[in-house]
């Protein structure tokens, strides 16, 4: 009778050890997963940031031009007269 609750500890310790390492491998995925989710997101944000710098640098040449070189601006014209 004592080797049948020996038995029955032995197999409910060896389940729990295996659940506990199940935790613990999905934990670790999930970190790698969380890590290179991380890494993906900084590359795009990094190169959002060169790209609304590169534009703001166009938008500021091309505000510097402008000063530079004004618009040619037409005569205002009247309504039009249709004969």
């Amino acid at each position: 009778m004592r080797m049948y609750v020996i038995l029955v500890v032995l197999v409910l310790l060896v389940a729990g050890l295996l659940f506990l390492l199940d935790r613990a491998l999905k934990a670790v995925e999930r970190g790698r997963r969380r890590r290179a989710a991380g890494a993906r997101l900084a590359a795009a944000a990094a190169y959002a940031e060169a790209e609304d710098e590169q534009r703001r640098a166009v938008a500021n040449a091309s505000a510097a031009l402008t000063n530079v070189l004004p618009a040619i601006h037409e005569p205002e014209r009247g309504p039009r007269r249709v004969a």
